[in-house]
């Protein structure tokens, strides 16, 4: 249950000697990552049917469109270019080597390091999946306008590049410990 707030940010019923849990910010709705965050689950929400009709998870579709886009990679790119965590990633891919739909083997520079490939099986999956994929695509496109969706797909290029070079709260704990 969601208590509401007064314009002036009371609850109904509290006094004004009662304690304030209005942080001084933005109110939460309204926070970049949160706004982010509902917009990626509408997204998410088109696919996951499609998805869960050819067995797979959003991370394991993720990896197998990153694995299509390569003839090979190391696992920590891998991990990087589809935002995963290391020990999540090696789950998946153990996950995706049982089912055939990936190929690991160690690199040839480092033999500590692994390299996954997608397999012939993975690109038929890519295959099974695409058309649904490129429909839902065309859906959105359609509801949200082609223009617009361009536009939106800049605005997010723009503002990752603009934060890139900007210390994140781990990088600026890590200044201060050095």
């Amino acid at each position: 249950m969601v208590r509401k707030r007064s314009l002036d940010g009371s609850r109904p019923g509290q006094t004004e000697a009662g304690p304030s849990r209005r942080a001084p910010m933005r109110e939460f709705s309204r926070s970049l990552p949160m706004s982010l965050l509902r917009a990626r689950e509408a997204v998410m929400r088109q696919f996951r049917p499609s998805l869960r009709n050819h067995g797979l998870t959003e991370q394991q579709w993720r990896i197998l469109r990153a694995l299509s886009s390569v003839d090979e990679i190391e696992v920590t790119e891998l991990a990087r270019l589809a935002f995963l965590l290391g020990p999540s990633l090696s789950r998946i891919l153990r996950d995706l080597e049982a089912r055939q739909l990936i190929e690991r083997k160690a690199a040839e520079t480092d033999l500590r390091r692994a390299v996954v490939s997608i397999s012939a099986k993975g690109l038929k999956l890519i295959e099974a999946v695409a058309p649904t994929s490129e429909a839902i695509y065309a859906a959105i496109t359609k509801r949200f306008g082609a223009r617009r969706l361009a536009e939106l797909q800049e605005m997010l290029t723009a503002l990752e590049g603009d934060l890139s070079d900007m210390a994140s709260g781990d990088d600026a704990e890590l200044d201060a410990n050095e």
